[in-house]
């Protein structure tokens, strides 16, 4: 596998789909993902997904601490970062399969599965679909329905016409608070070139997956010990909506990340390491 570059460096500079039924005809074939293996090769597998419009180098911050103890693998969803960009409609379920099959050509049988925004929502759909393969769940800043529907299907008509750089003010708005993007504009500008990097079509196709997610009814079937994450000032997901995610699955911790937007692992990097570790190894 290849070694991941230093993030101090670029700091600087089936059943319960909820995306549509198999056999809709919306399902696409299953997509290689890119990803990076990292951390003693007998360490617990911790799978990490990340969010919308970013690679899996969002993980960084977390990297060195996580690496310690697990065996971590970071994955780019389908049209995001180096993994292919397929033809669309996206669906939950696309993403959903796309993860089990990366964990079947690393021969994963099971592991902790962890994701943010839409990597969260992956990570629902997965609890829910193929509970055998998750370990434990770590919810970042991930609901099972996000927005109306609408607002969705413009973003992609968006980008699609008038490319990634369209939605650059508006999303970066979300990611950070206003104080955050004032101190740190180095960081900030890092996580701009992944959402300017991200192929307009990948971005484009993902937000039809949350145009169409409607992940409710899973969650009462999640059996995994699950910790769910909110962005004390996340204007997207913001804590109300994550305290019912908290309370439909059952089992689930909730913990509130103070001074953090959508970006919280970035914004609060050891505040959510710190959580993620205390979670992981509490059973």
């Amino acid at each position: 596998m290849k070694r991941s570059s230093s993030v101090s460096d670029s700091l600087s500079g089936g059943g319960l789909s909820g995306g549509g039924p198999a056999g809709s005809g919306l399902l696409t074939d299953v997509c290689e993902l890119h990803c990076r293996v990292e951390g003693p090769a007998d360490a617990p597998p911790l799978l990490l997904g990340g969010s919308l419009g970013t690679s899996l180098a969002m993980w960084q911050p977390q990297l060195a601490a996580l690496t310690e103890r697990y065996r971590v693998i970071r994955y780019d969803h389908r049209g995001h970062g180096e993994s292919p960009v397929p033809p669309g409609p996206y669906r939950i379920d696309d993403l959903g399969r796309d993860v089990i099959a990366l964990l079947d050509r690393l021969g994963l049988d099971r592991a902790h599965v962890g994701g943010l925004s839409l990597g969260g929502m992956v990570g629902m759909w997965l609890a829910a679909n193929a509970p055998e393969r998750v370990d434990r769940l770590m919810l970042l800043c991930a609901v099972p329905r996000l927005g109306p529907p609408q607002d969705w299907a413009e973003r992609a008509e968006t980008v699609r016409a008038a490319g990634m750089q369209a939605v650059v003010e508006a999303v970066i708005g979300r990611w950070f608070t206003p104080r955050f993007a004032g101190r740190h504009r180095g960081v900030v500008s890092w996580a701009m070139r992944q959402l300017t990097a991200t192929p307009a079509q990948g971005y484009a196709n993902c937000c039809e997956v949350i145009e169409h997610l409607a992940l409710e009814p899973a969650l009462e079937s999640i059996c995994a010990p699950t910790l769910v994450v909110a962005g004390a000032d996340d204007p997207a997901t913001p804590p109300a909506m994550i305290h019912d995610v908290a309370s439909a699955i059952p089992n689930a911790r909730m913990e509130i990340v103070p001074d953090a937007a959508h970006l919280a692992n970035v914004e609060q990097p050891q505040a959510v390491t710190e959580l993620m570790l205390d979670f992981l190894e509490a059973g």
